[in-house]
């Protein structure tokens, strides 16, 4: 029998084969899950709701289920927490706004229907900024970073960042519209998967920006990150904007990078990033090389205009989606919201079009840099573990904002797929993140790369607490 004291840390398929032998159960992880959620989470602030009562219902139903010999899947019996924008039947879902605090879906989203589906057990709902934009309402707590609580935990899906990290559930959802999974995974030392555009099912999910916003999975490792990606991803019906389902052999991807080639833009990687990125950066592609990985010198298309004009394009759609609240409950908005929401009803019909035309441009040149190579190396921020300081003063200056941006937001308006995972740490001993980005549906490819960084460092093996 494996101590509770010992389980909080383990990578979710680590847990799930102590499950499925026999050797720990779902209630004996659940109750430890919520004794730490308990003993912890007062000074952290990750979840908005613990639901301790259901998940003891679903623990001790995928107990009886194992002990017939019935098991769902992998994540059977996993404790797992998800964003508080995902529709849960019966439980309060807020999306970050006191606006909603009332509202009780009546039935879950797709993702939660296929995680309850598959055996999961569902710990709590997880706090995150204000819709989903960049800053959490002025009247609700702000999740720690655990590393450090002076250094910003990342945004919008901080607390599924948080409780993560910090051994309060095991996995958790979050969302991504302009770099909110590979943020909080780069804060918070975590493996983070923003998948193609419609390869998750958006329905009953708060909207921020429709055709920007990625529903996408956050863990410890990225064989994890593959688990629960094989679950929530596939068409459905209910959300006809879902593509296609496509099977990911789980088994069959292997964790090497021999065969790959990764395309490097040295001008890119270096435009204003700092050296202990940079240096980062230098260290992935030498483990890369000597894992039997070719380089290939690229030329990425421009990303300034994509991410000076991304609060443009968000801020119409974020509109559109506060239309039956907003402006006649604009007093209830915090003050970020409220801006880009003000933001986007202000600019005109032509000016949007002229931020659709880049856009486009944008994506059919990545396709053909995409085209030349399996994956592309990117840092996920240009400098590392800021404190709430630097990230306050970025608020007032447009160019730091784009610079903030500038290596995520332009992956969501293309719709492509990222995979965030740790690289290092600061002198100070904080998390360093880069990413993986391929082409459209080439999720396995972003997985298989990331097991073979992985097995060779132990980068995402180290934790806060």
């Amino acid at each position: 029998m494996t101590s509770s004291s010992e389980l909080h840390y383990l990578e979710m398929y680590e847990l799930s084969l102590l499950i499925r032998s026999g050797k720990v159960s779902p209630v004996e992880v659940t109750e430890a899950q919520l004794a730490r959620i308990d003993k912890l989470d007062g000074e952290l602030h990750s979840y908005a709701r613990v639901t301790p009562e259901l998940a003891m219902e679903q623990a001790r139903e995928a107990e009886r289920e194992l002990m017939r010999g019935e098991c769902r899947s992998p994540l059977h019996g996993i404790p797992i927490a998800v964003k508080d924008l995902f529709y849960t039947a019966d439980v309060p879902t807020t999306a970050g706004m006191p606006i909603h605090r009332d509202f009780i879906p009546q039935e879950d989203a797709t993702v939660v229907a296929r995680l309850r589906e598959a055996g999961s057990v569902l710990l709590g709902k997880l706090r995150m900024t204000e819709g989903a934009f960049a800053i959490h309402h002025p009247d609700l707590p702000t999740p720690n970073n655990p590393w450090s609580a002076g250094h910003w935990a990342g945004a919008s899906s901080s607390g599924s960042a948080v409780a993560t990290a910090a051994g309060l559930c095991y996995a958790a959802l979050g969302t991504d519209t302009g770099g909110s999974i590979r943020f909080p995974c780069a804060a918070n030392g975590l493996t983070g998967l923003k998948p193609t555009w419609g390869r998750v099912s958006r329905y009953g999910c708060f909207e921020l920006a429709a055709s920007l916003d990625h529903v996408g999975p956050m863990a410890r490792s990225a064989r994890d990150v593959l688990f629960l990606l094989s679950t929530i991803a596939g068409h459905d019906p209910k959300d006809p904007t879902s593509l296609p389902s496509v099977c990911l052999e789980i088994p069959e991807i292997e964790d090497r990078f021999r065969g790959l080639r990764v395309g490097v833009d040295e001008a890119w990687l270096s435009d204003g990033v700092d050296p202990v990125i940079q240096h980062a950066l230098q260290r992935v592609l030498t483990i890369i090389r000597d894992g039997g990985g070719t380089l290939h010198r690229v030329q990425m298309p421009d990303t300034r205009a994509v991410s000076s004009n991304w609060e443009l394009h968000c801020g119409v759609q974020t509109a559109v989606a506060h239309a039956a609240t907003y402006p006649r409950r604009a007093q209830e908005y915090g003050p970020a919201l409220s801006r880009l929401i003000d933001g986007g009803r202000a600019l005109s019909g032509m000016d949007y079009q002229r931020v659709l035309l880049d856009a486009q441009r944008f994506n059919g040149e990545l396709e053909a840099v995409l085209g030349q190579v399996d994956l592309l190396l990117a840092p996920v921020q240009p400098f590392a573990a800021p404190t709430h300081e630097q990230l306050a003063s970025l608020a007032m200056d447009a160019e730091a904002n784009r610079r903030l941006i500038q290596f995520t937001a332009p992956f969501n308006v293309s719709g492509h797929p990222c995979l965030s995972l740790p690289c290092g740490f600061t002198e100070a001993g904080l998390p360093i993140g880069c990413q993986f980005i391929s082409g459209k549906r080439a999720e396995a490819i972003l997985c298989r790369a990331g097991m073979a960084l992985q097995k060779v460092t132990n980068w995402h093996k180290t934790h806060p607490l």
